[in-house]
């Protein structure tokens, strides 16, 4: 394939930023009101992080897959397109009916059309920018969508105080079609689909090499891969179950109080992950990781401690710190480490498949938790679990240290043997 031109990718980085503010609104929409929302029908908390769980399963199933099909394609802004409209869909449904089966399938549509976004936005972000300016470009993407999220959550919170939340998921339908003209926008002839899925020119393109393959032979992927799980299991319940704990105590509207929830955090990650973008470039991925783990213990000790309306500052604070580091480290520490290989994204799969292990069990665990004997006690337990993440990413130093600050273009010590023997 004819690499694009520098002017041709240049007249796609400004849709490409466009899609990362819309596609954010678009993806989440209903999902992060869904807890106070089905907790106003009368649900308990513990069936509430049931479908929760549920929904991050199946998502999680269908990532590694979805990271393959991004690999294997050219169309790669289809795998946008219509993940975005399904995801609209199936978010309007919950409002139909709040019957358990009906918003179980709903949020397992939600999270089978939501696995494809995000590989594809990282494969065409690497397909315009190519490895050399991918760090910097998905910094910029990662400010843009935190923004995004910011915008579209003080939105959703204001609309859905004065309408109901009906008008949230109309704002989210909006931030659909917006995304759809976005990416429509970016010229197809910008993307090199070879640097888009990570393959060197003449090399072998990996085909028949699976994600789980990929992350079992990878040493420093699959380490990164089990820190991840163990934060997430943490952290995937900690933002809807301090919602859920504050609004059942009466301490603040429901709808404004989640919304501020999303605004503190992801005005927050809009600076960190600028920062994390610069701090990568100079001290390399692992110190970003690191410093991302230890904000979770921090965060739920806080929560526990503080469960109030003016706990959210501090509480999500510390969110917007994790969270917006690790958006800019985990793709661009993937895309370095699997550089070449030509499976960027399905190894971005496999990671976020077991990322999502651990997300998709933390409400089950936290929501029995907090109805058996507290919230307190859940948010402290919750925080724990990144205590595992740092124990792994301070003992395994030696062999992630290498591959998070490599910056020549050769592979990482520790890629797959089948895809290295393509070098």
């Amino acid at each position: 394939m004819t690499r694009p031109s520098n002017e041709l990718a240049a007249k796609a980085v400004w849709p490409l930023l466009s899609l990362n503010f819309f596609m954010a609104d678009m993806q989440a929409g209903i999902g992060p009101f869904l807890g106070v929302f089905l907790l106003a029908h009368g649900w308990k908390s513990g069936l509430i992080g049931t479908v929760m769980t549920v929904g991050g399963v199946a998502g999680m199933v269908m990532t590694t897959p979805a990271g393959a099909v991004i690999d294997a394609t050219r169309r790669k802004k289809l795998y946008v397109i219509i993940p975005g409209i399904c995801t609209v869909i199936a978010s309007g449904i919950v409002l139909l009916s709040q019957g358990f089966w009906l918003v179980t399938l709903s949020q397992v549509a939600t999270a089978i059309a939501g696995a494809a976004i995000g590989p594809a936005v990282t494969g065409i972000t690497l397909g315009i920018v190519r490895q050399a300016g991918f760090n910097r470009q998905n910094g910029h993407n990662q400010a843009f969508n935190h923004a995004g999220n910011m915008v579209g959550a003080g939105l959703s919170g204001l609309l859905g105080w004065q309408f109901g939340f009906t008008a949230v998921l109309a704002l989210a339908a909006a931030f659909g079609v917006l995304s759809i003209i976005s990416v429509l926008m970016i010229p197809t002839d910008a993307i090199d689909d070879d640097e888009a899925r990570g393959l060197d020119s003449g090399k072998d393109d990996g085909v028949g090499v699976g994600g789980i393959t990929v992350l079992l032979e990878c040493r420093p992927l699959l380490i990164l891969a089990a820190a991840l799980a163990l934060f997430h299991l943490g952290n995937g319940a900690m933002l809807p179950l301090y919602g859920l704990a504050v609004v059942s105590a009466k301490q603040a509207d429901p709808a404004g109080f989640v919304a501020i929830t999303i605004v503190v955090a992801q005005g927050v990650m809009i600076l960190v992950s600028l920062i994390a973008m610069r701090l990568a470039e100079k001290q390399g991925y692992w110190m970003v990781l690191l410093i991302s783990f230890i904000a979770l213990p921090i965060r739920g000790v806080i929560a526990a401690l503080v469960m109030n309306k003016w706990g959210v500052y501090p509480v999500q604070i510390l969110d917007g710190v994790g969270a917006g580091l690790q958006s800019v480290a985990v793709p661009g520490l993937v895309a370095r480490i699997l550089q070449g290989s030509g499976r960027v994204n399905v190894g971005q799969g496999a990671v976020m498949t077991i990322q999502g292990l651990g997300a998709s069990l933390s409400p089950l665990i936290g929501g029995w938790i907090a109805q058996e004997i507290g919230y307190s006690a859940m948010f402290l337990i919750l925080g724990s679990f990144a205590l595992g993440s740092i124990a792994l990413w301070l003992g395994f130093a030696s062999i992630l240290r290498p591959a998070c600050a490599r910056r020549d273009g050769s592979m990482s010590r520790g890629v797959p043997a089948k895809l290295a023997a393509a070098e």
